[in-house]
């Protein structure tokens, strides 16, 4: 047995510590899902709707509390901070309300003689591993649909945000959960493997980071399991001439740097078409400028430390070196009081003069940090924007739909954004291409990966 603790940015101080499961609680929780989820598999779906309905409402009930300590796990400010409870209960509420149509039965052209359908069957258990950045909207994703499937869960949080895992526990046993249909474990690394590994786990659905990724199909291989992954982006953005200029300017620099730009489909590069650029740039370093950093716990604050001292080092190492490399930084850090070295403080930046030789326009940022560059036309930004390793969202700013639509056409992304960015539409799939992962989750699509399809082909005599 071992130890996990949560330091909060805030402080640096322990805010939570809890002991890992041992290995006979952990087969405990495995035999437990695998026995609850025969029964649960045959529970009507009305009342899987239902029971999965007032855990909704037992979680929103708990929104002032869950939004205090998300802020004191992970360090969004409290004003933003209620409105992951507020994403969790529309994602939540719209795959129950889908559920119905979703897992129907699919029924071809009529044949004489024959009675004829596919019927989606539960896998089984389902082990979700969620990430720190957005614990509750990460992990609802797979957790919601896959009970309404007739699944039964078990839910790995990150050591960063424990809590979370028990306050979504709290809300299904209060629901009237049956017992065993969900649960969750503190894990570490070595034992969150070995759950993989385990015959009775039947699906894997996890977001995080591209070796964490490899780590379970690795765990995973030679099972002919489902794996689920979501692994990050390094997320594009393009403004063309006709672009609503303040618009994109709000929206963009939000899709940069909310959650302190910790966010997979987060915007980490932006290109903006010359005749633009220049009011772009403007508008963008004014608004940035306005921002204020500073402890997460204070109503004013709208941008809070990262994650960790070891995040924000990551980061301010990848401006230093496009600096190095001739890049412009236009944010002073000396303009937030809060930015420190050796904290998980950190001053927002834009930077313009960059290309793709520097990391900051390649690699994962996950942090308050737009690189911007300018372009000539459609074609040299579709050609930027597909210069990635990852594709999980990208987003076009422009007053033509048609055009819109024909970029997106060409460019290598899980979704394409019009006038929008760093939002998940729980009707629409959420998949990426590329080193942003596989499989999906959320819209009807994602129920397809939660269950198998078993045909029935009934012949008349």
């Amino acid at each position: 047995m071992s130890r996990i603790q949560c330091i909060t940015p805030v402080d640096g101080s322990v805010y939570v510590e809890r002991e890992t499961a041992t290995g006979e609680q952990i087969q405990q929780v495995v035999s437990t899902s695998a026995a609850a989820q025969k029964s649960w598999r045959n529970t009507p779906l009305a009342e899987r709707q239902a029971l999965c309905s007032k855990a909704v409402d037992a979680f929103v009930a708990a929104r002032d509390e869950i939004a205090a300590e998300l802020t004191w796990q992970m360090g969004r400010p409290i004003s933003q901070a209620p409105g992951e409870v507020a994403g969790f209960e529309e994602r939540a509420r719209h795959m129950i309300d889908i559920a119905d149509s979703a897992l129907a039965d699919l029924t071809p052209a009529a044949k004489d003689g024959f009675t004829r359908y596919i019927r989606r069957e539960p896998l089984g258990v389902v082990f979700v591993i969620a990430p720190w950045n957005f614990p509750y909207l990460t992990s609802v994703n797979a957790i919601v649909p896959a009970l309404l499937a007739g699944n039964s869960v078990i839910l790995k949080h990150s050591a960063q945000t424990p809590l979370c895992a028990e306050r979504l526990q709290q809300a299904f046993t209060e629901a009237g959960l049956p017992p065993g249909v969900f649960q969750y474990l503190h894990l570490s690394h070595s034992d969150t493997e070995a759950v993989i590994r385990s015959p009775l786990v039947n699906y894997v659905a996890f977001t995080g980071s591209v070796p964490g990724g490899e780590m379970v199909e690795r765990a995973a291989a030679g099972r002919f399991i489902g794996v689920g992954l979501e692994l990050g982006g390094k997320d594009p953005a393009y403004l063309r001439q006709d672009a609503d200029l303040q618009h994109a300017i709000e929206t963009v620099t939000d899709g940069a740097m909310f959650n302190s730009g910790q966010s997979c489909c987060g915007i980490e590069r932006v290109y903006v078409h010359t005749a633009i650029y220049d009011q772009f740039v403007e508008g963008v370093t004014a608004l940035v400028g306005s921002y204020r950093l500073g402890r997460p716990d204070e109503a004013d604050t709208n941008l809070g430390p990262l994650v960790k001292t070891g995040a924000a080092d990551f980061v301010r190492a990848q401006i230093d070196e496009a600096v190095a490399a001739g890049a412009r930084a236009l944010i002073d850090p000396a303009g937030f009081a809060a930015d420190e070295a050796g904290t998980p403080y950190l001053a927002p930046q834009v930077l313009l003069d960059v290309d793709h030789s520097m990391r900051v326009m390649t690699e994962e940022t996950f942090g308050p940090v737009m690189g911007i560059m300018s372009v000539g036309d459609d074609d040299e930004a579709i050609k930027l924007m597909n210069d990635s390793e990852f594709g999980l969202t990208a987003a076009v700013f422009t007053r033509d739909e048609n055009a819109a639509i024909e970029i997106g056409n060409q460019v290598q992304t899980g979704t394409w954004f019009m006038n929008r960015c760093d939002y998940l539409d729980p009707a629409l799939a959420w998949t990426g291409v590329k080193h942003s992962g596989r499989g999906c989750t959320l819209s009807s699509v994602g129920f397809e990966y939660l269950t198998r399809p078993k045909s029935y082909h009934l012949k008349h005599v």
